[in-house]
């Protein structure tokens, strides 16, 4: 999906008393206007005793801030790469300067490259069946020929819907029917190489695409009517879907192909079920559920898991629904949305980001004077929006309490904080001002910009300060 009440601490019980969990990830994007230093997130992963990191494709600033941290990290080759890696001598080039390079001269401990991300996916409509374990393949060779076979394999997280059941119980798992012969192919070629299966599931979307389904089946409570598959009981849907998967597999003769969460979580906004609340239920009960070390009723053992995702990130698409900025543990700026025990600390919760350094303690706002009915409203709140973040407005959001003038201003000051708190952009067409009075109320945080850092991301996503001057200019101007 393969990004988080943007801010706001929720005091809910606190779990004293979990087993140590070892091995726990998060995913970490980087599709932020708001973006922390690398350094800065890899001692708060540190901090906060995450000792797996999975990311989608290569930044150098962010493999170089792993060096030495002792972190194992998954690194990500984008679906658009995969045609580009149908050429052997392009995977080797690819190879040898993302990850031979980082793990010689920068000592990050590579252990996974995700070839794709959920390629098979029903609504790409197959436009990456025929690349994709091409690429698989012409990676793996690479990674031999470098002498890195043993110590990097090669994975594809997929969605879980390459599998399905014939029976709507876990037994009657096998293979999607029209995708059958390419994931078989696929898993063959992770058997034959000693890779494992990475599989990405979201009880949440089962929940936001059908208004039937049933609500405690999401969640790890034991509130869920049970689902009883031959004599084997399923309370929850992670076990449920996981073993469907492990049923796939073995009738296919992979059963013993290892299995990795590739991501799960739930967010904190941007629909009625997303919201901190429920984020700290699943989140916690997904915890306390694999602390134990029994794995599922198919594949007993401990789980290895990537939570999604470690912070929220709002330059994400939110074509797939306006939740999709808000799948973080975190805040933009690194703070916690609520009480989490991952089980790897003494705290029993999360450890806020450390130095974060902000802009100036200034918002943008709709004039005191101005009329909610001015005709420029209309498209400057359209502007705004179009090039900032404003998912927190949308019904039983965060921010859906707010009125007519916060909704403006909230729209306004989105753009000015992305905009480095520029003057013009605060403008709008003489509509906004400036304020030192922190705007934000109840569960509606008015973001405050983060102290520029002109990395990978802000080559993909963002402008110099220089050239947001301009820009601007020549809208005010237009």
């Amino acid at each position: 999906m393969g990004s988080k009440s943007f801010g706001v601490l929720f005091v809910v019980v606190l779990l004293l008393f979990s087993p140590i969990v070892s091995g726990i990830g998060a995913n970490w994007g980087t599709q932020s206007t708001y973006r922390l230093p690398p350094e800065v997130v890899v001692r708060l992963l540190k901090d906060n005793g995450i000792q797996n990191v999975k990311l989608f494709d290569v930044d150098y600033d962010t493999l170089k801030a792993l060096g030495k941290s002792s972190l194992e990290v998954m690194v990500g080759i984008p679906n658009d790469m995969l045609s580009t890696m149908g050429s052997l001598k392009a995977a080797e080039k690819w190879v040898s300067k993302n990850v031979s390079v980082h793990i010689s001269n920068n000592n990050v401990n590579i252990r996974y490259l995700a070839v794709g991300n959920e390629p098979y996916l029903r609504t790409y409509n197959g436009t990456y069946l025929k690349t994709t374990l091409p690429a698989m393949q012409n990676i793996q060779t690479a990674l031999v020929k470098a002498g890195l076979g043993n110590q990097v394999k090669v994975t594809c997280p997929l969605n879980a819907d390459v599998y399905e059941s014939s029976s709507s119980f876990p037994s009657g798992g096998d293979f999607r029917a029209d995708i059958h012969g390419n994931v078989s192919q696929l898993v063959k070629f992770l058997s034959d190489n000693g890779c494992p299966f990475t599989i990405n599931i979201y009880p949440f979307i089962s929940l936001y695409i059908d208004p039937n389904f049933p609500v405690e089946y999401a969640f790890f409570d034991g509130n869920a009517s049970p689902l009883n598959d031959g004599g084997t009981i399923y309370t929850n849907m992670f076990d449920a879907n996981h073993d469907t998967l492990v049923w796939a597999l073995q009738k296919n003769g992979f059963g013993n192909v290892p299995i990795i969460i590739g991501e799960i979580g739930w967010p904190t906004d941007g629909d009625r079920n997303a919201n901190v609340q429920l984020a700290q239920r699943f989140n916690q009960g997904f915890m306390q559920h694999i602390s134990a070390g029994k794995g599922t009723p198919m594949r007993p053992g401990p789980v290895d898991a990537f939570l999604f995702s470690l912070i929220d990130e709002d330059a994400k698409s939110i074509q797939p629904g306006i939740f999709e900025r808000h799948w973080g543990i975190l805040t933009y700026d690194g703070l916690p949305k609520y009480i989490l025990n991952l089980g790897t600390t003494n705290s029993g919760s999360l450890i806020p980001a450390r130095n974060v350094k902000y802009l100036e303690r200034k918002w943008c706002v709709l004039k005191p004077n101005a009329k909610v009915d001015d005709p420029q409203i209309a498209p400057s709140m359209s502007y705004a929006c179009g090039l900032a973040d404003c998912t927190s407005l949308g019904y039983q959001t965060s921010c859906g309490g707010l009125d007519a003038r916060g909704n403006i201003s909230y729209a306004f000051n989105s753009y000015y904080q992305i905009n480095n708190q520029l003057d013009d952009a605060c403008k709008f067409q003489g509509l906004g001002t400036v304020t030192k009075s922190d705007p934000s109320t109840g569960t509606c945080r008015f973001g405050l910009m983060i102290q520029p850092y002109y990395g990978g991301a802000e080559r993909k996503h963002g402008y110099t300060r220089t050239a947001l001057a301009l820009i601007l200019f020549l809208w005010t101007i237009l």
